[in-house]
């Protein structure tokens, strides 16, 4: 699994006129399986998401898809996570 930070560059007037570009992009990635939450900083400085990935290649050449990528309204920073404990109802998370 891996973490996805995503962190604003320019104006925010900048970031609303592509957001839903990007919402729309986020939508094809949660409908391939390949994102599992997603949502804003706050404050209001970027966005995070939980990616389910095979691998840190395939994540990269999706968020260089991303219209906030393309765009150059944000930098992506990626932690790859392998999650061994989670709180009842999230076990789902936990890497095999």
């Amino acid at each position: 699994m891996y973490i996805v930070s995503l962190t604003y560059v320019c104006e925010m007037d900048k970031v609303d006129a592509t957001i839903d570009a990007h919402i729309d992009w986020l939508k094809e990635q949660y409908d391939k399986g390949h994102f599992i939450a997603s949502g804003r900083k706050v404050p209001r400085t970027g966005g995070v998401v939980l990616a389910d990935m095979a691998s840190r290649e395939e994540l990269d050449a999706v968020l260089a898809q991303d219209p906030f990528h393309t765009e150059g309204v944000a930098t992506f920073e990626v932690t790859e996570v392998a999650i061994s404990k989670t709180a009842q109802g999230y076990e789902c998370l936990m890497s095999e």
